[in-house]
């Protein structure tokens, strides 16, 4: 990515790249720890023998952001602190997801910071990737780490979980060397553009690579998270819970390849049945998607108050300035003036002003919505509602989509947590004209701008 800050590769650290593997364990595959490695281990390191390292760098999103990408490049040569040219030709990439997806804790722990707690997923792993990078494939592997963070932030309470940086280089150094095949590791640490489904990675991968002409058709990404649906038990067969999100999916269909689970890629087993909360898939671009003549709202009354209902993410700010603001509407906004009682005071200085206004906040309920009432009596003006009946999937996706991309996000706002979405749904109530509004303004959600941030809204971002 040409904006973001790069630390180009540093050479290895001793302390933080033990080539052992891990102990031996029961399931599935055991590790393969010699003398000769353990010896090698711990001989001082003038006396070790060459072997292959793991460079890494870290990488920020822009240059204003603390870095949040760990990069570990494993190559067998002296090459491994840059990008190897002797693997330029290869344009068919078989990347995939690290946890319970090549890899799962030997303790049983769903989490673990132990280096040595590992073991592969299945023992069929290590074998089909080396067999995949000989048939011409650029294997890779892409993951999101929620555990740690490559930089402690100052105003954080808590742990200092920047801590947990040097066993996890510990553990992927054990794992590549294992391997022994050259390959690279993309550690997402934020929720930011190289959190997957985000694409933010598989960019990183092709300017590192020079990959301008990608065979999508021959290539594939493997990951757990596939939004499978759960499966019950059935004879001799246990239940099978469903999976904890569709990010992996998602990620495939953002990068325009090919999709498995690991049970699919690795075991030859069929497809399970899937479902998305929000199929981007579904949505599509019109020319006349950025027209306002879809929208059947119009100015009734020459001063009045149009009370805005809908979550969070939900098209409100955009449809006041496509649609309210060429009328002369004044709009008033919780999150810029940061108080209910500000919202109120600078509501009733507009209509005393003589000026219309627009309420753009989320107003879910009878209650929060019988202020506004009360005010616009108080008033005495009209008051209507324009209720978004955006669903608090597709919102969720809109504010993501906003906060990450500086060019669709002029008030520069940040993403909400889920708590925002739930809290709305929980508290919603149908707004009706017995409230006391004039008229109650439905409006569906359309996706509504010009063909490049089509191109954006378009892909997968949760």
């Amino acid at each position: 990515m040409s904006s973001s800050k790069r630390q180009r590769f540093a050479a290895p650290d001793d302390d933080n790249d033990p080539s052992i593997s891990p102990p031996r364990v029961k399931r599935k595959v055991q590790s393969t720890v010699t003398n000769g490695a353990v010896a090698n281990f711990f001989k001082p390191a003038s006396q070790k023998k060459d072997q292959p390292r793991v460079a890494w760098s870290e990488r920020a999103p822009d240059d204003d952001s603390p870095a949040t990408l760990l990069v570990g490049r494993y190559d067998d040569s002296s090459k491994a602190l840059e990008p190897s040219d002797r693997d330029d030709k290869r344009t068919k990439v078989a990347a995939f997801d690290l946890d319970s997806t090549l890899i799962i804790s030997a303790s049983g722990k769903r989490f673990s910071n132990d280096p040595l707690d590992w073991k592969w997923w299945d023992s069929t792993v290590p074998a089909k990737l080396r067999t995949v990078y000989q048939d011409g494939y650029r294997v890779v592997i892409f993951s999101n780490q929620n555990g740690f963070s490559l930089h402690r932030d100052p105003g954080a309470k808590g742990p200092d979980n920047t801590k947990r940086v040097a066993p996890f280089k510990q553990k992927i150094s054990a794992v590549l060397a294992q391997l022994d095949i050259p390959t690279s590791i993309y550690a997402a640490t934020g929720k930011d553009v190289y959190r997957k489904p985000r694409t933010g990675m598989w960019r990183e991968l092709c300017d590192d690579y020079h990959l301008e002409d990608i065979d999508k058709d021959a290539s594939i990404f493997v990951g757990d998270a596939g939004g499978r649906l759960a499966v019950p038990a059935s004879g001799a067969n246990k239940a099978i819970a469903k999976d904890f999100s569709c990010s992996d999916r998602n990620f495939a269909y953002n990068a325009g390849i090919k999709y498995q689970t690991p049970e699919e890629f690795f075991l030859g087993e069929q497809p399970r049945e899937f479902s998305r909360d929000f199929d981007v898939s579904t949505y599509t671009f019109s020319d006349n998607n950025s027209q306002a003549d879809d929208v059947a709202f119009e100015k009734k009354n020459a001063k009045d108050i149009v009370l805005f209902c809908g979550p969070p993410g939900a098209g409100k700010s955009t449809f006041y300035w496509r649609y309210l603001k060429p009328l002369g509407y004044e709009r008033v906004n919780q999150d810029i003036l940061k108080s209910k009682d500000k919202c109120f005071r600078a509501a009733k200085g507009h209509l005393e002003d003589g000026e219309p206004v627009a309420v753009d906040n989320t107003n879910p309920d009878p209650e929060v919505r019988g202020q506004w009432i009360d005010l616009a009596r108080t008033a005495g003006v009209p008051i209507r509602c324009v209720w978004f009946k955006t669903p608090v999937s597709i919102a969720e996706h809109n504010d993501v989509v906003r906060a990450l991309n500086r060019d669709m996000n002029p008030e520069a706002r940040a993403a909400l947590p889920k708590l925002a979405f739930n809290g709305f749904a929980s508290r919603f109530r149908q707004p009706k004209t017995n409230e006391g509004f004039q008229d109650v303004v439905e409006v569906d959600f359309q996706f509504r701008g010009t063909k490049e941030e089509f191109a954006i809204w378009g892909k997968y971002w949760l």
